[in-house]
């Protein structure tokens, strides 16, 4: 009897924790809409994850379910009106509560509409809700958003800073990359050799604090290649804003002095990878740092630190531009985040072989291999090098780099590290090899079967893996796609190549840019909502860029799908607003800001419009409006599910039908 008892409690402790470890499957976020005369609708976008879950509407309910509730608070912002729903509202006759009641269980949209005073308000939205199932309800619950409003009646807000910036990239991709670059650089003859000769120097600590001084040596090359970089960045953020630091990353990823600076430092650090020189820090640095990690104690292992940071920076340098630069493009806590990965890997191995120095018997000695990496690695940097020259050949239009250009300089590098590993070709510093290892065979079958995976895309392949890196198919001058398909359809909505555009568009059609292959449209918002009108369409806005990478996966991934691309040509009229492209436009079409800032290139227009229109600064960026600029359904950013994006098309003709 007490053993059932007991075993009844157990039970039910269990099912107490089961059920409060149940995470709500409720999400929101906000953004801001501009009603005119100092009134703007924030609208907040609920996120309900697992078709088995709802909540309810507004209401108000007496004696019911606990309604959805929205309140606004925040000095200079006033409340106008009710919250209302943007989303329509499942209403069925409840039994149990005896009355007709609203629920929604696909995602919800509710907005408020707010007047503002003063400069840079900030309003405080509160979300209250309860999330129900078919036999349970979990707790009520909140949720407090804060929403940075523009300034209002004349004021000028300190910064402009979007609610929520969509189309990134996921963070966890960018930081399992900047963890590989990590381990990648502990294999370069700069760095390999240091790891069992710093770790004997702990083990042989007189103090008996070797493994404690070989945790802080870790932690404090973890700091001094993160701190700088988070410095930098938070002062750009106090300072300037969110605005302000998204500009700084926006000219690095774009404009040509940086990319092409970068290709020059890439091509530099490959022909040293290569043999031709050797860079080093100044012998001066190296020295001083040097002598001061022999005092011992905290400080000689923070300059033990700092000693190794420098000397490796040969090898190093290029990788830790890479993670830099791949994270600038991404939100403005990436490069911080991406910098601690790659240098928590980094270190990692010197912190562990202290703790367990028997695993130090199963490294590979020092030799010829590490410069084989080394060659290895040039190869790489020419190849990565090459991707900073194409973006500044795509956003300034300047024809150098198409894409069968580029992928004829890849095929050629990639055949040549393939010969090198098979001993074919030898460098100034390498070992002579008497015959080739398995794994170097292994090597180059992987290198040379990715030779022959390129190879057809000299000729309009899609090469759908390399979408990210390569330039558009747009640029390609003899696509064999096209050229078997001669058939095009002339009718407005209808598939066809970019040169048989079927739509009547005038502007910035001088300018070299690029739609989606098989998607014609405008390149002008005005043009396009025109064309709208007489054809009875929504119009699909195309926020993209020419050095755009996610744009080119999301093009070569999900745009390229049968049913996606039926769907935008026949029940919509596409434009492309290219947000990164310098070419001036004519006078007439030059946009002058508030602060009397004259807006002359196509790019810098466009990305004006976007912020201003919708808060949002990221590529891509996919929203769907009818002819008079409204929004139908809620824009999408990156997001390479096809279904997904299928479901998002067919909901917007729905949604535009009714």
């Amino acid at each position: 009897m007490i053993k059932r008892a007991l075993l009844s409690i157990v039970a039910l402790v269990m099912a107490c924790v089961a059920y409060a470890q149940v995470e709500n499957p409720v999400s929101w976020s906000a953004k801001v809409n501009d009603a005119g005369e100092n009134v703007y609708e924030i609208v907040l976008t609920g996120t309900i994850e697992g078709a088995e879950w709802h909540i309810y509407d507004l209401g108000p309910y007496t004696d019911g379910p606990i309604a959805t509730s929205v309140t606004v608070a925040g000095e200079g912002v006033k409340v106008v009106g009710e919250p209302y729903l943007l989303t329509e509202a499942h209403k069925a006759y409840d039994e149990l509560f005896g009355m007709e009641i609203g629920t929604c269980d696909t995602g919800v949209q509710i907005a408020q509409k707010v007047e503002v005073s003063g400069a840079a308000p900030v309003a405080k939205v509160t979300v209250e809700w309860q999330t129900c199932s078919e036999g349970s309800c979990l707790p009520p619950t909140d949720e407090t958003l804060t929403v940075k409003l523009p300034a209002g009646n004349g004021a000028v807000a300190d910064e402009v800073v979007p609610v929520k910036k969509e189309g990134g990239k996921s963070i966890w991709a960018v930081i399992l990359e900047a963890i590989a670059w990590g381990f990648v650089a502990l294999l370069t003859p700069c760095v390999f050799p240091m790891v069992p000769m710093t770790v004997s120097f702990f083990l042989k600590s007189k103090d008996g604090k070797g493994k404690l001084y070989a945790s802080l040596y870790g932690f404090f090359i973890v700091a001094l290649y993160t701190v700088p970089i988070a410095v930098i960045i938070l002062l750009t953020y106090i300072l300037g804003g969110d605005a302000i630091t998204a500009d700084i990353f926006n000219w690095l990823a774009t404009h040509w002095i940086p990319n092409i600076l970068f290709f020059i430092i890439f091509m530099v650090f490959a022909a040293s990878f290569f043999g031709a020189f050797e860079i080093t820090m100044p012998s001066w640095m190296v020295n001083k740092t040097d002598e001061k990690s022999d005092k011992g104690g905290l400080i000689g292992v923070f300059f033990m630190a700092l000693t190794l940071v420098l000397v490796s920076f040969s090898c190093t340098g290029p990788i830790v531009s890479s993670v830099l630069i791949k994270s600038t493009q991404g939100e403005i806590w990436e490069p911080i985040i991406t910098m601690f990965a790659f240098s928590a890997a980094f270190a990692l191995p010197f912190t562990v072989f202290a703790f367990a120095p028997s695993l130090l018997k199963d490294l590979p000695k020092s030799g010829g291999w590490l410069n084989s990496v080394k060659v290895v690695l040039g190869f790489i940097e020419v190849a990565l090098g090459l991707k900073f020259l194409s973006v500044a050949d795509q956003v300034y239009q300047w024809g150098i780099l198409d894409r069968e250009v580029y992928l004829a300089i890849w095929i050629v590098v990639f055949f040549l590290l393939g010969m090198y590993l098979l001993g074919k070709l030898r460098f100034a510093h390498d070992t002579p090899e008497q015959y080739i290892s398995v794994k170097r065979l292994f090597l180059a079958i992987v290198v040379f079967s990715f030779v022959v995976y390129m190879i057809p895309g000299m000729w309009g392949a899609p090469l759908k893996a390399l979408s990210g890196y390569l330039p558009p198919i747009e640029s390609i001058d003899f696509n064999l796609a096209k050229q078997q398909n001669v058939v095009v359809q002339s009718a407005p909505g209808a598939s066809a190549a970019h040169h048989n555009n079927p739509y009547p568009a005038k502007k910035f059609t001088d300018m070299n840019l690029k739609h989606i292959d098989g998607i014609p449209g405008f390149f002008d918002l005005q043009e396009a909502l025109e064309y709208s009108k007489g054809a009875g369409k929504p119009v699909f806005i195309d926020f993209t860029g020419a050095a755009c990478v996610n744009c080119r996966e999301m093009e070569s991934r999900v745009f390229s799908d049968p049913q996606v691309k039926d769907l935008l040509n026949n029940n919509f009229i596409f434009v492309s607003l290219y947000g990164d492209v310098k070419t001036e436009v004519a006078e007439q079409d030059w946009v002058t800001l508030p602060n009397g800032k004259v807006l002359k290139s196509l790019g810098k227009i466009n990305t004006n419009f976007i912020m201003e229109k919708y808060k949002v600064n990221a590529m891509p960026y996919y929203i769907i409006v009818d002819a008079a600029g409204n929004e139908i359904v809620e824009p999408r950013g990156y997001d390479l599910d096809k279904d997904a994006f299928v479901k998002f098309l067919q909901n917007a003709v729905e949604t535009f039908n009714k």
